[in-house]
């Protein structure tokens, strides 16, 4: 009686295991490439042909389980078909560093199983020691691929890492871009915030450029006028001299040619009254020749300056000036009188200035005197003198000018503000506030020099002009 075969074998007679086997070999590396390629994404055409392996397994496995047919080819040349279409797939993405990695795992376990693949269709077999080395290399393979497997994945994870930082620095870039973008539209805003507003200023300094002329002009039509004032009572004195002699001239002329008529003619008298006409003629020609002068003066004051320096008399300039400013406020107001105080220094050197722009300077200086000593006496009453004092001394390698009065003086806090644009010590209307500074700027930015200011209120005021003269 035959012994009753177990299940396990008829299992095993039933279906071809290792076929199974391979199936499942086949799986797990079809998942190692679908894992570390992430086909999805990276290779979507290979996704097709990795789900086709499973179709020739499991049609050879119904068939040879059906037929009962067992056969350790089949098995082999089905995995060396998943190889194929593996290094097909991995040759598509080998520029992908995981990829090529996988192509170095399937070298030596690929070779392998060509050569028994080989080795069972021949039926050859090696001889004794290489068997045992084939034998070896059967088990070295697993660890040959599961090494390059790991390399791979490494690889994966830091290409990762690459991706995400690259990703997040791109994510940082188009941020950037944006906060650019942002801050160029707001720079733009500013911009033309910016180019408005300098174009509102640039229309506001020229309309206060245009009023700082206007009263420049209005202060040099003042000291014009003042100055005008002054020479037309200089020049009365003369005149009224020259019309006196002339006057009396003609009566001399009258009474010579009555004497002349007359039947006995006096030889004295004609003479004295011929030495009276010469006397009177030479006074009319002194004093026509004073007029000639001072209209002279006021041409060559009245020209616009070329700005050329020359060498100039100090003295001359300063005392041709107080007359001027002394008789232009008298032209004004006929009841002020001052004392005039000059002390010029002897052998004073030329100073290289421009005369019209320093007469300018002293024109102001002394206006300003007169006014100050003008506004005192009409406060203090009859026991005040009023009283301006010019003097001039060489001081090293300067020559100074000193004017001082006994006005009014100017506040300890005003005297800072002096030399400012528009600033004045005056009451509304009576000045403009640049008469000092464009005196200082004359001798300052003009000449060189300097111009300083010491005061007492109530008491006197004093400016000192200095001028190189070297």
């Amino acid at each position: 009686m035959k012994q009753p075969i177990p299940d396990w074998q008829n299992w095993q007679n039933l279906y071809n295991w290792r076929l199974l086997a391979a199936t499942g070999l086949a799986w797990m590396l079809i998942a190692v490439v679908r894992s570390l390629l992430d086909k999805p994404r990276r290779m979507p055409r290979a996704r097709a042909w990795l789900l086709l392996l499973w179709l020739p397994a499991v049609v050879g496995f119904g068939v040879t389980a059906a037929l009962r047919y067992r056969d350790n080819l089949l098995s082999e040349w089905y995995i060396l078909f998943v190889h194929g279409v593996v290094v097909a797939v991995l040759l598509g993405a080998r520029h992908y560093r995981p990829a090529a990695t996988m192509l170095w795992a399937l070298t030596v376990p690929t070779l392998y199983r060509v050569i028994g693949v080989a080795m069972e269709l021949g039926h050859y077999q090696f001889k004794a020691p290489y068997n045992a080395y084939y034998q070896k290399w059967s088990r070295l393979n697993f660890l040959w691929f599961a090494g390059f497997i790991a390399l791979a994945f490494y690889q994966k994870k830091t290409l990762a890492k690459l991706q995400a930082r690259r990703e997040e620095e791109e994510r940082q870039l188009r941020l950037a871009a944006a906060r650019n973008a942002d801050l160029e539209r707001l720079v733009a805003a500013r911009t033309a915030a910016l180019t408005q507003q300098a174009d509102e200023l640039h229309h506001a300094l020229a309309e206060l450029r245009a009023t700082q002329q206007q009263l420049i002009q209005r202060e040099k039509m003042a000291s014009l006028g003042e100055l005008t004032a002054g020479i037309a009572h200089e020049i009365q004195n003369p005149l009224n001299f020259v019309n006196n002699f002339a006057d009396v001239s003609q009566e001399l002329v009258a009474e010579l040619e009555a004497e002349q008529a007359s039947p006995a003619p006096d030889a004295g008298l004609e003479d004295e009254l011929l030495s009276d006409l010469r006397h009177n003629l030479h006074k009319i020609n002194q004093h026509g020749q004073r007029a000639a002068s001072i209209v002279r003066g006021m041409l060559a004051h009245s020209r616009q300056s070329t700005g050329e320096r020359q060498p100039t008399d100090v003295n001359a300039l300063a005392d041709e000036y107080l007359r001027l400013a002394y008789h232009g406020l008298r032209a004004k107001d006929k009841s002020f009188n001052a004392t005039l105080n000059t002390e010029f220094a002897a052998l004073l050197p030329l100073v290289p200035a421009v005369p019209g722009d320093l007469g300018r300077v002293l024109l102001n200086l002394f206006t300003n005197a007169f006014y100050a000593v003008q506004k005192r006496q009409l406060a203090a009453g009859p026991g005040y003198a009023p009283t301006v004092q010019v003097r001039t001394r060489r001081a090293g390698e300067e020559v100074e000018i000193c004017i001082r009065d006994n006005g009014t003086g100017i506040p300890e806090a005003m005297r800072q503000k002096i030399f400012q644009p528009f600033f004045t010590t005056k009451p509304s209307g009576e000045g403009t506030g640049l008469g000092l500074s464009l005196a200082h700027d004359i001798v300052v930015q003009g000449h060189g020099g300097t111009l300083t200011v010491d005061s007492r209120e109530g008491e006197f005021t004093e400016f000192v002009v200095r001028l190189p003269f070297r």
